[in-house]
């Protein structure tokens, strides 16, 4: 979801936590603007601040106003008209047609409203009293998981991006409240940072960009480059990039200082790249400790399959010989019969002959049987 007015984005933050308690099917912007919420009015940012605070961005032809270029002598000018950059807020201020030395009376913008001939550019006395609430509503937006945390709960939120954003509530605070921001094409441009209003992402609507942060500038020579940036994240390489494309544009760098916070950045990106790391390492133990497991559940099935197999297998040779020797004794019994009826002799029945064990005949037939028995076998 994108706000079409551009509202600030701590001011937003507000009245979206207000709207995740609420019941509602209703998308964000639509319940603010024209559902449920358009009502509601917070009393940490009431309707008039949030409608008030709305961040500029700059059409195209607005945006040459703050292009930057670099002359023979390596000093950096002001595309719009030639004359030398100088970021002194008590020299220039922010108009509607870019920087302008103090004293012109040129429209300004403040906060999303027009002012024609506001006079020096400084703020009334209500917005002036404002302005420490939303410097803290800066640093809570920057930092706002670490603000919400409590107790011991907010050491578990310290980390390298706390320490980045704390370095440019710092920087701002004590008046370097001069950003640039370059596009993909190195194109270098200069404003007064102003909450709520103007911000890096003024100068191209948010879109892709190369470099952004802090710049000091004095009579055209650059001074100070700090890659601190709310908005934007670019990476230390895209950083060092436009550096070198400076350098390759003649701008004059003798006097240049980097601030520490580039060292902080690529202390952040080492931070993140080894967490990332760690965790990738831990999800791969983790599937190799899953995949352990069931190779182990699986061995533990097969043994048991097996081991039921063989007490089948025993049972089965055990009554299978039970049953072999019964089909070879039936075998036997039908074969003397057969042998029996062969050689024609009959078996006497007569109780006197059984219980004195049999004629000789009898005994003779057997003994016979029992021969030719043991021959076949």
């Amino acid at each position: 979801m994108v706000d079409q007015k551009h509202r600030y984005g701590s001011s937003l933050r507000k009245y979206h936590e207000y709207w995740k308690s609420q019941p509602t099917p209703q998308n964000f912007f639509y319940w603010l603007d024209h559902g449920d919420g358009k009502e509601v009015e917070l009393p940490e940012c009431d309707r008039v601040r949030l409608e008030k605070e709305q961040v500029r961005y700059l059409s195209r032809e607005e945006r040459f106003n703050y292009l930057v270029m670099v002359d023979e002598q390596g000093l950096l000018r002001w595309a719009k008209n030639g004359e030398k950059v100088w970021t002194e807020g008590t020299l220039y201020k922010d108009s509607m047609k870019g920087i302008v030395p103090i004293n012109d009376q040129g429209p300004t913008f403040h906060y999303n409203v027009h002012s024609e001939g506001r006079g020096s550019g400084s703020t009334s006395d209500s917005d002036e009293e404002d302005q420490p609430d939303r410097d803290d509503a800066d640093k809570r937006y920057l930092n706002e998981d670490y603000h919400n945390a409590k107790g011991v709960a907010k050491l578990s939120k310290v980390g390298p991006a706390v320490a980045f954003n704390h370095l440019i509530r710092g920087r701002t605070k004590q008046g370097h409240k001069w950003i640039f921001v370059a596009d993909t094409s190195f194109r270098l441009y200069v404003g007064i940072k102003q909450s709520g209003a103007f911000q890096h992402s003024s100068f191209l609507h948010g879109a892709r960009i190369s470099a952004a942060g802090l710049i000091k500038i004095k009579d055209g020579q650059l001074r100070n480059l700090a890659p601190l940036s709310g908005h934007y994240r670019p990476s230390a390489a895209n950083f060092r990039s436009f550096i070198h494309n400076l350098q390759d544009e003649g701008t004059d760098m003798s006097r240049v200082s980097i601030s520490k916070s580039f060292a902080v950045l690529i202390g952040t990106q080492i931070y993140t790249r080894t967490k990332r790391k760690m965790k990738d390492i831990e999800t791969s133990l983790k599937h190799q400790k899953d995949n352990l497991e069931k190779v182990r559940e699986r061995y533990e099935h097969e043994k048991g399959k097996s081991q039921s197999g063989e007490t089948e297998r025993e049972y089965l040779e055990e009554h299978g010989l039970d049953k072999e020797r019964l089909q070879r004794q039936k075998k036997d019994k039908n074969l003397e019969s057969k042998i029996v009826t062969k050689l024609g002799v009959r078996h006497k029945n007569n109780n006197s002959q059984k219980l004195e064990g049999g004629s000789p005949e009898t005994r003779l037939d057997s003994v016979i049987c029992r021969r030719v028995l043991v021959i076949t076998n």
